[in-house]
């Protein structure tokens, strides 16, 4: 998948997770609906893999409107916006922790980063 490639092509963002030895499975959805759309697996900072969604255990589930998915797209949002997203609740995470992961530069600037990855797509 196209995500998978831009991600793997952002030497910056795989360097950074590579050093924590980043492995997750990181799905993305719109909120209400039962399941993810789309998991994206890293091992050791590179994209391993990205499709739909076909039951994988999850250690990230983000969820979001479709127009601010799409608005992200177009605009991708730095921390500041990203973290009123969260707060007002136009970001969700089912699953995952963003206090934790936002305290933590090493990952937050990665998390931050993965939105401009997407822009690319």
């Amino acid at each position: 998948m196209r995500f998978q490639s831009e991600w793997n092509a952002d030497q910056s963002l795989c360097a950074a997770l590579a050093q924590l030895k980043f492995n997750s499975n990181i799905a993305y959805g719109v909120i209400g609906e039962p399941q993810p759309r789309g998991v994206l697996q890293v091992v050791k900072g590179q994209a391993n893999s990205a499709g739909e969604y076909n039951g994988e255990d999850l250690n990230w589930d983000l969820r979001a409107k479709t127009e601010d998915w799409q608005e992200w797209f177009k605009n991708p949002p730095g921390m500041m916006a990203l973290g009123m997203a969260y707060t007002s609740q136009k970001l969700k995470f089912i699953k995952g922790d963003y206090v934790s992961m936002i305290k933590d530069p090493a990952i937050a600037g990665p998390f931050v980063k993965s939105f401009k990855v997407m822009a690319r797509v």
